[in-house]
């Protein structure tokens, strides 16, 4: 067939100017020509310029490499890439890999340099012929070149700079191409562009390649396999078998023809290969990235919100988003996948997806911080019954919530500060249904605080003067309110910032005011069984810890955050605490039918006013858990009338609604560990004593005297001075109780100092004596 006259011109043009290009330009260094100055308007002196202004040397893109989450047994929690790529060695490809794809990409690649010249020219004169570029001839380096310009993009303007259809940017390619050369040697350039080749439907790199659509490694592929993989790179899109098989088989087969061509494969290897199917649909892996793909997104979401506030992994958020999806990290978290499962399970039996009300819980170690299971009754999604909200965590992470009124499971922090101040487990207190809180005043930090129109009731039949430990177990707000005016909101409200608990919304510390016992401000699941995991452990906090290790692509360590652990209380102020929880847990508590199995359990019951949510708290000495049942939206709506489980509620409490998701979960979670019991707590901390009840410091002795007959102990006062500078007068009691180190019954003699000043006391049948130690402690003898 005869080519137009027009054509004819051209291709003689465009030759001559190849070769006079190629002289001009002096790049013939290492025996290579540059053929494309036959376009119109690029003449030898722009050619040249553009040769002397590239870079000598080749700079290595670095490969964009998977990272991957994985739960505390090694399963796979999570895929996060931009690109899905496993980067090998070419001695890990199969060989029959490595031939087909250089017999149908640069079938002369280990013969000549940079620049395949039967192959450009060849190009050249069909692209003349077109009169744009139509045929690429570029050798496995010029690609391996282009693609990495690509990946070395950073706007989009770059991106098209790099995939420009002009013959500047072929030169340059080119003079890249000839670098690249001079550095690597021919396997090790063939090892980088199969390790960085797009081999579609998102698999990058020849290793995922294999494993994506064969679900085998790059070592053991077969000829008909890595003939369809070498020939996808081509246009990975349109050849992709998972979208056209027929058309995936046919530029498969064009692969096979052309390896029997050139003799790298035999006949009747060629006919084999030809009657394979071109992929098993069965064996194709998905390629799922990202939590929302994963068996545990929300707990996904929570991890990856960590990683992206970890300073290591770069300067701002998204840098360091950026960096977890490119730099090929082993992350490793303490999610137990089996119980994961029983939280999931208990989430499950107990309510619905599709439920107007909704579900969490949350499972933590003592003495770790390790969060073992995160659960919720909607799945990760934006259908019906599904949310992208995490209900167990705050809104400072990827899909936090911001909690719910923590209620009364706040009152175990009154009881805590309340022990830390001496007040004694038995301590009584007159609590009638409802009382007149209008004019009380609660000390703060900052000074003092009360409500004008504050009445408050109780929710429940009590005893008129409960002890803390009967006050626990009714839940008695009446009690707890007027506790915690004695104790003050100051303590309260530290003791509580050193659990870990703030508002989860605002971030913000806890608010003291009046019915702060009550639990009005907003925290989260997570938050909550961290907390009460203190007790657990006598004390010791420890923050919630879900990153364990972070390994590069190296395989070496990168600064986490360990386990965060102080000691936020006493041990016996804790022992106090369990205690008192424990016996929420025993008959005539509020908790008593969540009670299982033999080891020691602890607890406590929380119902927010209109029940607009409900929670239970509790824990044994090896794990801590928190659920809670709620309205699914702000302005939170009572729960009475809403459906959980598919029902409609008649009733909402702590123990019946949230109670149950507590019980099955924490039964599932704990199978398999030992029986354990709580360290009984001291006889000071139970009982009360001189030495341990400072909160009579200062005050006369008839406020003295109710205080301490309020705590169960028989009083008498004493009149006079026992030393005008340090005291107004003396008060004795006797203790019917064996006390530490005194004989049941012994008579002992407390004094009650002026102002700041602490007096001494003594055994009553001695003198008082000595001077005060400002201590604010009194220390009592028998």
């Amino acid at each position: 067939m005869r080519v137009r006259e027009k054509g004819d011109r051209g291709v003689v043009q465009s030759v001559v100017l190849f070769l006079g290009v190629s002289v001009l330009s002096g790049a013939l260094a290492a025996g290579l020509a540059i053929p494309f100055a036959g376009l119109a308007g690029f003449t030898t002196q722009k050619t040249s310029e553009t040769l002397q202004d590239l870079p000598q040397q080749f700079d290595e893109v670095p490969l964009k490499q998977k990272s991957q989450i994985f739960a505390a047994d090694g399963t796979l929690i999570a895929t996060l890439a931009e690109q899905n790529r496993v980067p090998v060695k070419l001695s890990q490809v199969a060989p029959i890999m490595q031939k087909a794809i250089v017999a149908i990409e640069d079938d002369r690649f280990y013969e000549h340099g940079a620049l395949d010249m039967k192959g450009t020219l060849r190009a050249l004169l069909q692209n003349q012929s077109s009169g744009s570029v139509q045929q690429g001839g570029s050798s496995i380096t010029q690609q391996y070149v282009k693609i990495s310009l690509v990946e070395k993009a950073k706007t989009p303007e770059e991106v098209a700079a790099a995939t420009a259809d002009t013959y500047q940017r072929k030169v340059a390619e080119l003079r890249y191409a000839v670098a690249v050369e001079k550095q690597y040697s021919k396997n090790e350039i063939l090892e980088k562009y199969l390790n960085l080749a797009n081999f579609g439907d998102g698999a990058w790199g020849i290793q995922q390649a294999a494993q994506h659509y064969f679900s085998v490694n790059a070592s053991q592929l077969t000829l008909a396999q890595a003939a369809m993989l070498a020939g996808l790179v081509k246009n990975p899109t349109g050849y992709d078998p998972t979208n056209n098989a027929k058309r995936a088989k046919d530029r498969r087969d064009v692969v096979i023809r052309r390896m029997l061509e050139l003799k790298v494969i035999s006949l009747s290897q060629a006919n084999s290969a030809l009657k394979t199917p071109v992929i098993d649909p069965a064996k194709v892996r998905p390629n799922k990235l990202g939590c929302a793909n994963g068996p545990y997104p929300f707990y996904c979401e929570y991890v990856v919100s960590e990683l992206e506030n970890n300073p290591a992994f770069g300067k701002s958020k998204t840098e360091r988003s950026n960096y977890l999806k490119t730099a090929g990290l082993t992350i490793r978290t303490s999610l137990d996948p089996k119980i994961q499962a029983a939280a999931q399970r208990s989430i499950d039996t107990h309510s619905k997806p599709t439920d107007q009300a909704v579900a969490a819980v949350t499972i933590v170690e003592p003495g770790t911080g390790i969060v073992k299971a995160m659960a919720q009754s909607r799945q990760y999604g934006n259908k019906r019954g599904q949310t992208a909200y995490n209900y167990n965590v705050g809104k400072s992470y990827a899909g936090g919530y911001g909690g719910y009124q923590i209620g009364s499971t706040m009152k175990a922090f009154t009881i805590a500060a309340a022990i830390e101040k001496g007040f004694p487990l038995n301590y009584k207190i007159k609590a009638p249904d409802t009382i007149d809180l209008r004019d009380t005043k609660f000390q703060t930090c900052n000074g003092t605080t009360r409500d004008p129109s504050y009445q408050p009731s109780n929710s429940t039949k009590n005893v008129p003067e409960p002890t803390m430990i009967q006050a626990a177990q009714k839940s008695t707000n009446t009690y707890f309110l007027l506790l915690s005016q004695q104790t003050g909101l100051c303590p309260i409200a530290k003791l509580a910032a050193k659990l870990g608990l703030y508002n989860a919304q605002s971030g913000e510390p806890l608010q003291q005011v009046a019915s702060m016992t009550l639990g009005i401000d907003y925290v989260t699941p997570v938050q909550l069984s961290a907390a009460y995991a203190a007790f657990a452990a006598r004390g010791m906090y420890c923050t919630p810890w879900l990153i364990t290790s972070v390994k590069d692509s190296a395989g070496k360590s990168m600064p986490t955050r360990g386990a965060d652990c102080k000691q936020a209380m006493a041990p016996e102020v804790a022992d106090g605490v369990n205690a008192v929880l424990h016996q929420v847990m025993e008959p005539g508590g509020t908790g008593q039918h969540l009670k299982f199995g033999n080891s020691d359990l602890a607890g406590k019951t929380g119902t927010i006013q209109k029940a607009k949510a409900v929670w239970y708290a509790g824990y044994s000495s090896k794990l801590a858990a928190a659920a809670v049942v709620a309205d699914a939206s702000p302005p939170y709506a009572p729960l009475i009338g809403q459906t959980l489980n598919g029902e409609k509620m008649r009733d909402a409490s702590g123990s019946g609604t949230a109670g149950p998701i507590w019980e099955t979960a924490m039964q599932g979670a704990l199978k398999g560990y030992p029986t354990t019991r709580f360290t009984a707590p001291s006889s000071t901390v139970s009982r009360g004593n001189v030495k341990d009840l400072p909160f009579v410091n200062g005050m006369n002795p008839d406020d003295a005297s109710n205080k301490l007959k309020q705590a169960g102990f028989q009083v008498t006062v004493a009149s006079g001075t026992v030393n005008s500078e340090e005291a107004a007068g003396t008060v004795a009691y006797t203790d019917p109780r064996q006390r530490d180190g005194a004989p049941d019954g012994s008579l002992v003699t407390i004094y009650i100092s002026n102002g700041n000043k602490q007096g001494q006391p003594q055994n009553s049948t001695k003198p008082p004596g000595g001077n005060g130690n400002g201590n604010g402690r009194g220390r009592g003898h028998g």
